[in-house]
């Protein structure tokens, strides 16, 4: 499958779910993910935002509760869906700092931006975009946050790369993703990973430090918030013939949340990253 043809499978899938939550529906993908998208924000959260935004959500972490936020910073949600992870930013950066949100389906832009009057939040902004080509300056945002995002790309390395260069000297990515651990059959990765991120492509966490690396970026923690367990998709792999009990000990507990945090050096400290040497 080329990348073009994932990345429109990946935006009408996101459509649709955002048209199911306009008409009162539920934005998952399939009725066994609710292990995934479930229990994510707590009720000080949910008391914050549109039902709509909640309804919305097709994360795997909640990376506004464990990023460091604090008031007058600029944040950036890639992937930003609904937009509840940038509504409840947006809050704790008030009343001076910003919160953006990109997303590339204009179904979940019209959502999200229905779901920010609602909120009655105003300093929210959301940008149609890829996360391969961020509309945005270098240089510009403090921190940079994703809910099970990322891992649905083609090219993460673009994705990063452009995190990186948006982000300010000694800014912050703080996301939440799914990533493997160890090795899986492609078969059987194929088929849980259908099922973790509904279309999905996780990198093995080694890989996905590597790539932050590369990219520029120190300090790179992947801390697991979430491990799922053959058990958790037993109904979903049942429906596709997949023997649960069969492939448990190849896959249970491979696949996994994640809190990924990293910096951006200092250039006044350190000047290492490629959009600062030559």
């Amino acid at each position: 499958m080329s990348d073009q043809n994932l990345k429109e499978i990946v935006k009408d899938k996101y459509g649709q779910a955002a048209l199911r939550v306009t008409t009162g529906g539920s934005s998952c993908c399939s009725d066994s993910c609710d292990p995934i998208t479930s229990d994510l924000y707590d009720s000080a959260q949910v008391a914050q935002i549109p039902q709509g935004a909640l309804s919305a959500s097709l994360g795997c972490g909640n990376p506004t509760a464990l990023a460091k936020l604090t008031p007058g910073e600029v944040v950036l949600d890639l992937g930003s869906g609904g937009g509840i992870d940038v509504l409840l930013s947006a809050k704790r950066v008030a009343p001076t700092g910003k919160a953006y949100g990109l997303d590339m389906t204009d179904e979940m832009l019209a959502l999200a931006n229905e779901n920010k009057r609602k909120a009655g939040v105003e300093n929210v902004e959301f940008l149609k975009g890829e996360i391969e080509n961020i509309p945005l300056p270098s240089n510009s945002v403090d921190v940079v946050i994703s809910n099970c995002v990322i891992n649905l790309s083609p090219d993460k390395d673009r994705v990063l790369q452009e995190a990186f260069r948006v982000l300010k000297p000694g800014g912050r990515f703080a996301v939440s993703d799914v990533v493997t651990r160890g090795e899986v059959p492609y078969e059987i990765r194929a088929s849980v990973l259908a099922w973790v991120g509904c279309v999905a492509g996780a990198l093995e966490e080694n890989e996905y430090r590597k790539k932050l690396a590369s990219a520029g970026f120190e300090q790179i923690v992947i801390e697991p918030t979430r491990t799922y367990r053959v058990t958790d998709a037993r109904e979903f792999l049942s429906a596709r013939n997949i023997d649960a009990d069969a492939i448990a000990p190849q896959v249970d507990g491979k696949f996994l949340s994640a809190f990924i945090r990293a910096v951006k050096p200092d250039e006044a400290k350190s000047c290492c990253g490629p959009t600062c040497c030559t």
